[in-house]
């Protein structure tokens, strides 16, 4: 008797787990806990093995420097934030702009496709030094590569949501008198949606990654810039304090695109 009360209660707590996991509520409680266990254990690691500061500071060290350094971090934050969006919306339009132009079109789909895929396998942080030569150390770099690691992906997914239509609901929509653009209106562009979102979804946490490496290489602010400044003064408090600064502002970017896409194409869930 005892056993099978036992079985029910632990079969009411499952139930009652797995259904606060499906709540809002678990997408922010749960990796607040890993982040805290998480920097507990590595502020407990320092302390035990007595490990200096210059090779890994402890979680506390990070925040004091944090601190003392937050004007700098704030400023440098805006000024990678910028050159993200910048380089993330120019990819945006390119991308999406080109791959329904690849999507459509068998004539610039055998045309251009290979270039794409060609220039996607150039290394980006090899073109920064290029890009400081021609245009200085300022934001341009930065932005040109975060255009550059972002917009293929938009491409290619925007391309693959067109392939995927189905011809015999294009032929339907012909039968009706459609035109080509009527088809697109109604058909192409609803189905390329869930396929667009996922590529900025993508696209943007590259813009962010394009950004901070050519701020590091060739620039004059931005975050990854203040990371190879504080290495080089030997302050890796703040080195880690900019580091994490860039996690938190990849989750939220992330984060944003992902409430955008639940309103804009909530059919699609």
């Amino acid at each position: 008797m005892q056993t099978s009360v036992n079985k029910s209660r632990r079969s009411t707590k499952k139930v009652v787990f797995d259904a606060f996991l499906n709540t809002k509520a678990a997408t922010i409680i749960l990796p607040t806990i890993a982040t805290v266990v998480l920097f507990i254990l590595w502020e407990l690691a320092v302390f035990v093995f007595q490990i200096k500061a210059f090779n890994l500071p402890a979680p506390s060290k990070i925040i004091e420097a944090a601190i003392k350094f937050a004007p700098q971090l704030l400023e440098n934050s805006l000024r990678t934030v910028w050159t993200t969006f910048a380089g993330f919306v120019l990819a945006s339009v390119v991308g999406i702009v080109l791959g329904f132009l690849i999507g459509y079109s068998k004539f610039i789909y055998l045309t251009f496709y290979p270039l794409l895929v060609a220039f996607n396998t150039i290394p980006k942080s090899a073109l920064v030094p290029l890009l400081a030569v021609w245009f200085g150390a300022n934001a341009i770099p930065a932005i040109v590569t975060a255009f550059a690691l972002a917009f293929f992906p938009i491409a290619v997914n925007v391309a693959l949501g067109l392939e995927t239509i189905e011809p015999e609901m294009k032929d339907v929509m012909r039968a009706l008198g459609a035109s080509d653009f009527e088809i697109f209106q109604k058909v192409g562009w609803p189905h390329t949606l869930p396929y667009v979102f996922a590529s900025l979804k993508i696209a943007v946490s590259f813009s962010f990654i394009g950004a901070v490496i050519a701020e590091s290489i060739a620039s004059n602010a931005g975050l990854g810039y203040l990371i190879v400044q504080a290495a080089s003064d030997f302050n890796v408090p703040l080195a880690f304090a900019a580091l994490i600064t860039l996690a938190i502002l990849g989750v939220i970017l992330y984060t944003l695109f992902v409430a955008i896409e639940k309103k804009v194409i909530y059919w699609a869930r």
